[in-house]
């Protein structure tokens, strides 16, 4: 049995009656989307407002992830809730835990994920879908915004491993944005140096596909603290171009 609890969100729980891994396994709420099914099992998430705070309930049975040191497989979200506070310690911006636990019932391997919903802040994703109607201004702040987190990971010694639009969220803090990530379960340490941050860099501009060349070397040269014409850029834009023609061949 393994319970870890937020202190700042346990009091909210336990003036719910939610304060234990038995009372969020129970709790009748409908999924925000179909379920994940596969790896032996199912993953759900659903929504749960409690008052003022609001958060996301992950629940999954027998959905495991096998790995050298869980040969025999673990919960993905046990998985993922190491990594969330692995980048707490490293100070890279993500999901604000609420709760974790897992159980062994009846030989059925249960996991609880309860994480701060965030409300207030806007995937990356959507901003591409208006990205032509914006202002230069308001996408270069976005562009920034991008660059910071994606350094502030690399520098941190860790590479994402799912680098997307739809995994990096921004919200405006006065004059700039600041940005944070999810889906941590594919996170591991930055063992390669620059290819693999070239991973996280590539596999963010395909997904933007939206983002002209010169919004590209916008990004890469706040990144790489150049400018954006600087020969260093092209170096990296070199690279990743090789490495999207690698995978569109082995397509």
């Amino acid at each position: 049995m393994s319970d870890h609890f937020s202190a700042a969100d346990r009091g909210i729980l336990q003036a719910h009656g939610l304060d234990s891994f038995d009372a969020l396994w129970a709790l009748q709420l409908d999924s925000v989307d179909a379920p994940n099914t596969g790896r032996g099992g199912w993953s759900s998430v659903f929504r749960l407002d409690l008052g003022e705070a609001a958060y996301y309930l992950k629940r999954q049975s027998d959905y495991l992830t096998h790995t050298l040191r869980h040969p025999f497989g673990e919960p993905t979200f046990a998985c993922e809730f190491r990594n969330i506070r692995r980048y707490q310690r490293l100070g890279i911006p993500s999901l604000q835990p609420a709760y974790f636990g897992e159980r062994r019932v009846n030989g059925e391997r249960r996991a609880v994920l309860l994480t701060r919903a965030l409300d207030d802040w806007r995937d990356l994703h959507s901003w591409l879908g208006s990205w032509g109607a914006l202002e230069a201004a308001l996408r270069a702040q976005l562009l920034r915004a991008c660059a910071g987190l994606a350094r502030t990971l690399h520098q941190a010694g860790q590479r994402h491993g799912c680098f997307y639009p739809k995994h990096i969220f921004l919200r405006r803090n006065g004059e700039r944005f600041e940005a944070c990530l999810i889906d941590l379960e594919k996170t591991r340490p930055l063992l390669f140096g620059r290819a693999d941050r070239i991973v996280d860099l590539e596999a963010l501009t395909r997904r933007a596909g939206v983002w002209s060349e010169g919004e590209m070397r916008q990004l890469l040269g706040a990144y790489l603290d150049r400018d954006a014409y600087d020969a260093d850029v092209d170096s990296w834009l070199e690279q990743m171009a090789g490495r999207r023609r690698s995978k569109e061949a082995r397509a």
